[in-house]
């Protein structure tokens, strides 16, 4: 796929000056302009995040009822039901909330719903299920901002309900007459979600929380009852593996609170997370939140995407040893399954392109795809045809999807333009799920399909390196790469710092493995190995030209006890 390259400058003086008063070698000092640090304080600011920093939980709206709705069930030995969700950030939210409101003495359960048999969110199940335990309290967590229907069929039976979630909202969208006659927030004793038009001071920090952030800021808030019994870092480990999920911005308190995080499970304090670091066979020191991402996130998913997951939750609370290592080995298997089931369907999809064509967007259904594993494969179609898609599961005369989408397009407002055919939606700007009837697709198709085109232009529709700077191979050095590592952790608002250079010699290419483009770089008299991991049909790009421009990431490349410095390839093309 061809690509735009865009280099970012910024002034050269202005680089130097930073330069010299933070210490940061000059490509450094630019990939933190590009993030926006465009003073000494703020770069300190960034590179040394710290949880005194993190803002007061009650600057976010509904947090003060809440906990004062909590305390009355403290009073009142009331029993609580958490519900959650079947995703890693839903599950991990379920466990912090069911652990701190545990460590208040609060008698509480849990309910996850089942994505096959119950659907996503908060739903008449989850309701049945508190009737049934005699909670008078039900606390949801990364899902119920338009559970309407539901909240309301609580308070008829005298359950109240506290939503905490960072879902979008019916606020605001387009089209509102559109909008269902309850439409705004649901009728719930507290609704805490960051994305609420009206809520207090702090919107920079936590606008973009995920569902466990927003999870954490309710038992932050908690915490600072007299006697809680517990401090909110013990916290910080499920908070940061929801972050990571979700892929929300790592920067402000989000950065601060993954930052943290990592450490606490590098730790191994919780049993759960630490036999889930050796299934995943994960034996370094420093963890890293792409690393996550691979290893430990997958595992957490796979129960709710193939099986049922409330026994990720008890894996998460356990302090037991044994029943971690058991949990966890099962989760290695169906996340083994899930990946088997992810190639077949993705292939299928990639069949059924073939055969229609892309177009602006894309959409593509049929009978058998598991519901649980579409929205990996439209991520995975997204990134390679980039566009915005949205895979469908067809049950019968019904049928769910999942819609994953690209930078300039926000997949949320997407489906909300296209309503009419939808009996159900929701998600962010970039994620979303929904559902409809088999009958209405070919119309849903021809309606994103008019959406996107008119909102995206041509260039929208081509992907863009984003080239943080531009250096030569001789900048190249062990300092610069160790200040690199001093940007985690990366992610989504903080992505992994691209160098390009130009007019490289290329020596001794070859394919390694079974699909890695891998050859020595050259100039002037610098010279630096590289690696492009994938990219073996470029091979022929080497051989029709004697220099190269080049897109890469440095690293430390340790082998045997010998450090070597590498490059990590991105792009390459003819110099031109």
């Amino acid at each position: 796929m061809n690509r735009r390259w865009f280099i970012n400058r910024t002034n050269q003086e202005y680089i130097n000056y930073l330069s010299k008063v933070s210490s940061l070698t000059p490509p450094v000092v630019q990939v933190l302009i590009n993030r926006g640090l465009k003073t000494l304080n703020d770069i300190s600011e960034f590179l040394n995040p710290r949880l005194s920093n993190i803002s007061d939980p009650f600057e976010l709206y509904g947090i003060n009822t809440a906990v004062e709705r909590i305390k009355d069930a403290m009073r009142r030995n009331e029993r609580i039901l958490i519900h959650g969700d079947y995703d890693a950030d839903g599950l991990v939210s379920t466990a912090i909330m069911v652990h701190a409101l545990r460590l208040l003495g609060l008698d509480v359960h849990y309910f996850i719903p089942n994505r096959g048999l119950h659907g996503y969110g908060f739903n008449f199940t989850g309701l049945q299920r508190a009737i049934e335990l005699g909670a008078k309290l039900i606390i949801t967590v990364d899902c119920g901002i338009t559970s309407f229907e539901t909240v309301s069929l609580s308070k008829k039976e005298g359950i109240d309900v506290i939503i905490t979630d960072h879902h979008e909202p019916l606020i605001g969208l387009p089209d509102e007459e559109f909008l269902p006659p309850q439409a705004g927030l649901p009728d719930a004793i507290a609704v805490i979600n960051p994305k609420i038009p009206n809520f207090k001071s702090g919107a920079g920090q936590i606008s973009n929380l995920s569902g466990a952030g927003v999870a954490f800021k309710l038992v932050q808030a908690l915490s600072m009852i007299q006697d809680s019994g517990f401090e909110v870092q013990e916290f910080l480990d499920l908070t940061a593996i929801g972050t990571i999920a979700d892929a929300v911005p790592l920067i402000g308190e989000n950065r601060v609170l993954v930052k943290e995080g990592l450490r606490f499970i590098e730790n191994g304090t919780r049993p759960g997370l630490d036999a889930l670091k050796k299934v995943a066979g994960i034996n370094v020191k420093e963890l890293k939140s792409g690393l996550l991402s691979f290893t430990i996130i997958p595992r957490i998913n796979a129960a709710g995407r193939v099986s049922d997951a409330n026994d990720v939750v008890k894996l998460l609370l356990t302090d037991s040893h044994d029943e971690a290592i058991k949990i966890s080995s099962w989760l290695d298997k169906l996340n083994s399954e899930r990946q088997k089931r992810e190639e077949e369907i993705y292939q299928e999809a990639i069949f059924g392109l073939n055969s229609k064509g892309v177009r602006s967007a894309i959409v593509l259904s049929s009978e058998g795809w598991h519901p649980g594993i579409i929205g990996i494969v439209a991520s995975r179609i997204a990134e390679t045809f980039y566009r915005p898609t949205f895979i469908i599961s067809l049950e019968g005369k019904s049928a769910r999807g999942s819609a994953r989408s690209i930078p300039p397009f926000n997949i949320y407002r997407g489906l909300a333009g296209c309503r009419e055919f939808l009996t159900d939606f929701g998600g962010h700007r970039q994620a979303a799920g929904f559902r409809l009837n088999a009958e209405n697709i070919p119309s849903f198709e021809e309606k994103i399909n008019m959406i996107v085109s008119e909102t995206l232009t041509e260039n929208d529709l081509t992907p863009t390196v984003e080239i943080d700077a531009d250096v030569n191979l001789s900048h190249i050095n062990f300092k610069l790469i160790n200040e690199f590592n001093m940007l985690e952790p990366l992610g989504p608002g903080n992505p992994e710092p691209l160098l390009g250079s130009k007019g490289l010699e290329v020596y001794y290419p070859r394919i390694v493995g079974s699909n890695h483009l891998k050859m020595k770089l050259r100039q002037q008299s610098c010279s630096i190995d590289a690696i492009g991991f994938d990219m073996a049909g470029l091979i022929e790009v080497l051989g029709e030209s004697k220099r190269i421009d080049a897109v890469f990431t440095p690293f430390i490349n340790e082998w045997e006890g010998t450090k070597q410095l590498q490059l990590n390839l991105k792009a390459i093309r003819t110099s031109l």
